[in-house]
């Protein structure tokens, strides 16, 4: 088969020991991103199969009208909001999905949370320009964690802010609190509660049609001058511009950011902050994780090659 593999920001993939598995296949990798129809056409345009790294390249309907040779696409990860599955299923493409581990992602988060509230990053670069000691941090011990979805990530950063003697408090769908109760954390009684009462809110919600922007200026201006927002989740789960503008008005007075509206980033208005932390979302890029979700989407490439298709979203295209 002819595989492409867009958006491999750091020509990773080829380090991965999973990529054996794609020998006697012709595989061409693209390091870039590129959002114009016409250069993405070309690209794919001989591709029997894509490999998508997450949610980095959209596939549409107009370009998949241009990819008559396409059959497969294997997605790393369950997320596929950037996959018209619908038009895929119209031009007879395959659409199959993979998992991976919550790790990565609840040990960046933890790593924001420290970062953020001991103000790591400022005080290393004040260190380099020849200042000691130029801020007054806080510790996590006795404060609140509040966790927004507890789902695979969210029970594991729930569990870090446990060890490090935090008082967790979880809001989300009944079975997010349902599945919180029983492992023995306290459920706020509203969302706005949550937002109120935590020194530190984590975002661990599925980004969908109902959870877009559930995350409300108003919410945000609920929460304490002191308290951080971490979102290590999707951008769009909070109201288009209000995160910069609720850390400008200081409520919260601080934000750890690891994800964005449009990626890769060239400028934003959150890296212009002093006190918002942004990576350029390095959640899940690890290289255990690596092998996992790329493991598991070339798996399904050679099943599919060997008439054996597994994890079809749209099966009925094998009709």
């Amino acid at each position: 088969m002819k595989i492409v593999i867009p958006d491999d920001y750091q020509d990773a993939i080829r380090t991965l020991e999973c990529f054996a598995k794609l020998a006697g296949h012709e595989v061409t990798i693209y390091r870039d991103t590129v959002r114009d129809l016409d250069t993405l056409a070309a690209r794919f345009q001989d591709a029997d199969a894509l490999i998508l790294i997450r949610e980095r390249t959209s596939i549409t309907e107009s370009l998949l009208a241009r990819l008559p040779k396409l059959k497969l696409i294997s997605q790393t990860g369950r997320g596929i909001p950037h996959i018209d599955v619908e038009a895929c299923t119209r031009h007879r493409v395959a659409v199959a999905v993979g998992g991976g581990s919550p790790y990565a992602t609840a040990e960046l988060t933890w790593g924001l949370v420290l970062a953020a509230l001991r103000h790591i990053p400022q005080e290393v670069a004040a260190m380099k320009q020849g200042r000691w000691q130029s801020t007054l941090g806080l510790g996590l011990r006795g404060r609140t964690l509040g966790i927004l979805g507890y789902g695979k990530i969210g029970s594991v950063v729930a569990g870090y802010g446990r060890v490090f003697g935090m008082n967790v408090l979880v809001w989300g769908r009944e079975g997010s609190l349902t599945r919180a109760q029983a492992d023995g954390y306290a459920v706020a009684i509203s969302q706005c509660d949550l937002f109120e009462r935590a020194d530190v809110v984590s975002l661990h919600v599925k980004l969908m049609a109902d959870t877009r922007g559930i995350v409300t200026a108003a919410d945000l201006a609920a929460m304490k001058p002191s308290a951080l927002l971490v979102n290590t989740s999707r951008a769009e789960l909070i109201e288009a511009g209000a995160l910069a503008a609720a850390v400008k008005a200081g409520r919260p007075g601080m934000a750890a950011v690891d994800v964005y509206e449009a990626e890769p980033v060239i400028d934003h208005p959150l890296l212009h902050l002093d006190n918002v932390i942004c990576t350029p979302h390095l959640g899940y890029v690890e290289k255990d994780s690596y092998e996992q979700y790329f493991g598991s989407a070339i798996d399904q490439l050679v099943a599919f090659a060997a008439g054996q298709p597994v994890e079809l979203v749209n099966p009925q295209v094998r009709a």
